[in-house]
């Protein structure tokens, strides 16, 4: 699964980038992501949504990493960005340090082409597919919160709503429905689907029974919305299909993700992905402070 450009960039991606600059960057990178995931099993479903949120705004350019300044609020300071948990920007700045830390490598490895290669390695050491990633991305160097507006997709948003913000970053229904199976190690919120549980419109009756009994004992009336709980509750940090069987068993946390599934698409494999990155609007360069702590 890698973001496929909508449009060529200025950057010409190739996979022996560094070959001359920092010719072990890919192994530098797999070996900090092997003990983080380790340390903090989270850190999977963590790196997965960054990088997503990252290549959804302005491109991969990882411009989400930008922090805020007293002139200037970033994208990761946008309200749909709040919720994005620490282990993945900490994945990213780990491996950047751990780049740096070789002398010829120093400055030369940009942060975007490192959130690219820590996705991959998080997939594969979840039970993923291991897959190539061409390298060249350059660094965001605008990051501002209102570039953030519409452009990610909503908990709540329906068929149509999805296809839309899906479209306008070059990919089909078929992708979107390929890319939804990062939500089988990812984690949501209490409060973003308590109202299936309680509410005017609730219960929902689209949900098994049994699992709104779990969603309901895991997220009680009393429970501080920002609770997190595991996408896929069988195998929460194993990349695999349980998340597309939860979906068809009618155990899913969001509203509109059943109608994401449909008859032909349910078992085809697609590369929509990181490989390639997508590169947006706005100026680019390589940046070593970027993601550094």
């Amino acid at each position: 699964m890698v973001l496929t450009a909508a449009t060529c960039a200025a950057a010409q991606l190739r996979r022996d980038y560094y070959a001359g600059a920092c010719p072990n960057v890919e192994s530098i990178v797999r070996g900090v992501m092997a003990r983080k995931v380790q340390q903090t099993p989270t850190t999977i479903g963590a790196t997965v949504r960054l990088f997503f949120h990252d290549c959804f705004v302005e491109g991969c350019d990882a411009s989400v990493m930008v922090a805020s300044t007293g002139n200037n609020t970033a994208e990761k300071d946008h309200p749909n960005n709040l919720s994005l948990a620490g282990d993945g920007f900490d994945a990213v700045i780990r491996s950047k340090e751990a780049v740096d830390a070789v002398p010829r490598c120093r400055g030369k490895v940009s942060c975007a082409d490192i959130l690219a290669m820590a996705t991959r390695d998080a997939i594969a050491l979840a039970g993923g597919p291991s897959y190539a990633v061409e390298l060249g991305r350059l660094d965001g160097l605008s990051s501002t919160k209102s570039s953030v507006d519409g452009r990610l997709p909503a908990p709540f948003f329906n068929l149509d709503q999805l296809n839309k913000v899906f479209a306008a970053n070059g990919l089909s229904q078929a992708d979107m429905i390929a890319l939804s199976a990062g939500h089988t190690v990812g984690l949501a919120h209490c409060g973003t689907f308590a109202g299936r549980l309680r509410g005017p419109s609730a219960p929902d009756t689209t949900l098994d029974r049994g699992y709104a009994a779990q969603l309901q004992a895991e997220c009680p009336a009393s429970v501080d919305p920002r609770l997190a709980v595991a996408m896929d509750p069988v195998t929460p940090v194993s990349f695999d299909n349980q998340y597309f069987r939860n979906l068809q068993a009618h155990r899913r946390r969001m509203g509109p993700e059943q109608r994401r599934v449909r008859p032909g698409l349910r078992h085809r494999r697609h590369q929509a992905g990181p490989g390639r990155g997508q590169d947006g609007g706005g100026p680019r360069q390589h940046t070593p402070q970027l993601c550094s702590a």
